[in-house]
């Protein structure tokens, strides 16, 4: 038994799930590092609300426009140089972030960095979907999806520690330094990934991106997506100034919040993602989904808050959207066809970013900030967050219900490794 359960991965395996791991690290903590910089950025930068969200969602919505145009081409390359080139000019726009004097020149390199960083979500899931079977994604999406809680429990604090000591420019700084390193592991040691160009269908990109766009399958997938992502962009953008201002919590404790909270969202991702393969996929999503409405309704309402139960509620309303985002992220990978992976995942990291985008800036105008700093009408998109997310089952019935399907169509796997059969 313990031989057998040792040789789910190979070594290589592993090695890709962790480069992966880290890559996706960086791009979160760049993504994620400008929600806790909101409560420094406001009035350093002296801007409003409405234009703090507009830097988060311009990232969103370059990062749509680039995945739409990639998508065509992203079955159409090695995997691997798709990676490299992408990456490569994520890094550098993350680079001009830490340059950028005021408003402007910031809201121009989030832009840039959008434009490219979009796209290396797409091609991360598209990797592990070639290099892994259905039966064991749900334990890859957990340790995948690490990243999130190591953005949180090293990267933020570390982030937000150097954005108050030195400046706000520090932490892209410490994220462009990382990434590079991540970069040329990726460069030396990773495979090239071309097995996909073996079933490629002999059309042109721009063919191939519309019978993606236009297949009722996917759609299902796409509109999925864009429930999926409101949630998290809605609440994302004014997190640190709603716990500080509203919550009454003091600045120089957030990290200690986004630390504790990551650390057991570290810890529960492998377990969530084991579960996900185990109890069924759509199952662990419902636990996610019920669990994430309660404390989302239950944190949008809360006034002044004592810091040890700001921390629990954060713990576990993250544990539940942890559980949505792995157990959803490893379903959705069954409905591409191996040959549309690449176009499937670019589109939908660009729907997926585009409703982001919306919801961020409509978040931005929903909340209202007062005079005094605090932020009125936030319950309001906690009940805008609780109807998406329960739409969002349904939606992820449907898909379920299809994958379902497409198993009873296939032949069974070979025998004599059933856990790593493609």
């Amino acid at each position: 038994m313990t031989s057998a359960k040792q040789s789910i991965f190979t070594g290589y395996q592993w090695f890709v799930i962790a480069v992966l791991a880290f890559l996706q690290f960086t791009i979160v903590l760049d993504f994620m590092v400008l929600s806790p910089l909101g409560a420094i950025l406001m009035p350093e930068l002296d801007i409003t609300p409405v234009q703090f969200s507009h830097l988060v969602s311009a990232y969103a919505y370059s990062a749509c426009i680039s995945g739409i145009l990639a998508a065509g081409f992203a079955d159409k390359f090695d995997r691997k140089k798709m990676l490299l080139l992408f990456y490569a000019g994520f890094l550098v726009g993350t680079v001009f972030c830490g340059l950028a004097p005021d408003y402007h020149s910031l809201l121009i390199a989030r832009i840039i960095t959008g434009l490219f960083g979009g796209v290396m979500g797409a091609v991360v899931f598209a990797i592990t979907t070639d290099l892994f079977a259905m039966q064991v994604r749900g334990r890859v999406m957990g340790f995948v999806q690490m990243a999130f809680a190591a953005s949180q429990v090293l990267g933020l604090p570390i982030g937000l520690q150097l954005a108050n000591t030195l400046n706000w420019h520090a932490p892209f700084a410490l994220i462009a330094g990382i990434g590079g390193v991540v970069f040329i592991i990726i460069l030396i040691k990773l495979k090239p990934i071309t097995d996909h160009l073996l079933i490629q269908r002999k059309v042109s990109p721009f063919k191939h991106l519309w019978m993606t766009i236009t297949r009722r399958r996917y759609l299902t997938g796409f509109g999925a997506t864009v429930l999926l992502a409101t949630g998290g962009f809605m609440l994302m953008p004014f997190g640190s100034a709603f716990t500080v201002n509203n919550l009454g919590i003091d600045l120089d404790h957030i990290p200690l919040i986004y630390m504790f909270t990551g650390g057991a969202t570290l810890l529960a991702g492998p377990i969530i993602g084991r579960l996900s393969d185990r109890i069924g996929k759509y199952n662990m999503f419902i636990f996610g989904s019920l669990l994430s409405i309660l404390l989302v309704l239950i944190y949008c309402n809360l006034g002044i808050t004592p810091l040890w139960m700001a921390i629990v509620i954060n713990i576990i309303l993250f544990i539940g959207i942890t559980s949505r985002i792995i157990s959803a992220q490893a379903l959705m990978s069954a409905v591409p066809d191996p040959q549309d992976r690449g176009a499937f995942m670019g589109l939908n990291s660009s729907i997926q970013q585009l409703a982001g985008g919306l919801a961020a800036s409509l978040a931005g105008l929903i909340v209202v900030e007062e005079d005094s700093g605090k932020l009125s009408h936030y319950p309001i998109l906690g009940y805008v967050v609780t109807l998406a997310m329960i739409i969002t089952i349904v939606m992820m019935f449907i898909i379920n219900r299809m994958v379902n399907a497409d198993k009873k169509e296939q032949t069974p796997m070979p025998a004599n490794n059933p856990e790593l059969a493609q």
